[in-house]
């Protein structure tokens, strides 16, 4: 006799087989999703351009159809464009240099048409934004609320975002300090996200005050994925050379460095922004210039959080200057690779500065950067990992 409740069992439990055998082979092939990121990939700034692309050729490497979000806002782009013809404000801007600053524009122009770039859609209302199976939102400063034109800006927060899953890479608060706590409606925005990690403990204690939970500490794109630059003919500085990157620096630090570059002989040349208390100032260069003048210099003085990034990469002797809209993420990088000692304040013995900017770099630096590079690889590991099926 034809036992029917057998029957049916034997067919669940081959169903159940065939489930589990689905898992194993999703989960150990290669799963090409399609992502975007979401980050400030329009800045004329050389670390933001470094980090967008780093971070989406990452993503490519990976196996994965990854693009930059294009994002777009004439509001944001008039800001923008206002201050990288003027950005050393509060400075005074020779009507000489604007030109050099547009030439330097110009070719940031010609570097972001060339990026793996979605369709445009408008940054307040992303209605024509494509449909992606998971969208990354970072690096830089994309919750910074004291940002000075993307400040409050819901999509980086999640909100319109056409996507499956959502997590952060190396998402930053810039100068929002967690002392000032994030206001619950923003904070409710951040529990739409299926991964959060930052790069800073700053970053970190905002979240874990409003989320309850301590996100992941991750390295920038610059710092976790090669940085792909063309090559550049920089025959015109005669090496070696000091590479100077930043603004605005304080008088005293101005002292220390001019007196020991004299004392070395050696030229201090300014890449990007003008400093009159410099030997050459290059400010019509591009990204990929930058790279290749830092991989060149003979040591690297800065007031930037990338200039420190840079000077890691190529295993540079560096000092920087913390600077108040920067000192956070500044001072966040360097505690996380044990270089504070590179941070310089307005006591710093004269000793310090020849030491840091002769001495070759503290090799447990670079192995706290190899550390957190796999620390970096699990969570997107994890991050990008396609979702277990349940079982009936």
């Amino acid at each position: 006799m034809f036992d029917f409740l057998f029957y049916k069992r034997y067919l669940n439990c081959q169903f159940c087989l065939l489930q589990i055998k689905y898992i194993h082979l999703e989960n150990t092939k290669i799963h090409s999703l399609k992502i975007g990121v979401l980050t400030f990939h329009r800045c004329i700034n050389y670390g933001s351009y470094w980090q967008a692309k780093g971070l989406v050729e990452g993503l490519q490497q990976r196996g994965h159809d990854a693009v930059i979000l294009d994002h777009q806002s004439s509001r944001v782009n008039f800001s923008e464009w206002k201050c990288a013809l003027q950005p050393v404000l509060p400075s005074h801007v020779p009507a000489s240099d604007h030109p050099l600053y547009r030439q330097k524009v110009e070719k940031f122009f010609k570097l972001f048409d060339g990026l793996p770039l979605s369709q445009p859609f408008d940054l307040n209302n992303p209605v024509e934004m494509e449909n992606y199976d998971l969208v990354v939102v970072g690096s830089d400063e994309v919750w910074n609320l004291s940002h000075p034109w993307y400040n409050y800006c819901p999509l980086f927060y999640g909100d319109g975002l056409k996507t499956k899953r959502l997590i952060s890479y190396a998402a930053s608060f810039g100068n929002y300090q967690a002392s000032w706590g994030l206001d619950k409606d923003w904070a409710n925005k951040l529990f739409h996200f299926d991964h959060i990690a930052v790069r800073d403990d700053n970053s970190s204690t905002i979240i874990e005050q409003a989320l309850g939970f301590k996100p992941e500490m991750v390295l920038d794109p610059c710092l976790q994925f090669p940085i792909n630059y063309e090559p550049r003919d920089l025959s015109q500085f005669k090496a070696p050379y000091v590479a100077l990157y930043g603004h605005n620096f304080s008088d005293f630090f101005i002292r220390e460095i001019r007196a020991w570059a004299d004392a070395e002989q050696l030229p201090l040349v300014s890449i990007g922004y003008r400093n009159d208390w410099a030997d050459e100032n290059w400010l019509t260069a591009d990204p990929h210039d930058f790279a290749n003048f830092i991989a060149g210099a003979k040591s690297v003085v800065t007031n930037f959080f990338h200039g420190c990034v840079f000077s890691l990469i190529n295993s540079k002797p560096f000092v920087c200057e913390t600077s108040a809209y920067r000192s956070i993420k500044v001072q966040g990088l360097m505690n996380k690779l044990g270089a504070e000692r590179h941070l310089i304040m307005e006591n710093t013995p004269s000793d310090v500065y020849h030491a840091r900017l002769s001495e070759p770099l503290d090799p447990q630096i670079h192995q706290r950067i190899q550390s957190l590079q796999a620390v970096s690889n699990a969570y997107l590991d994890q991050a990008l990992a396609p979702k277990m099926l349940e079982l009936s």
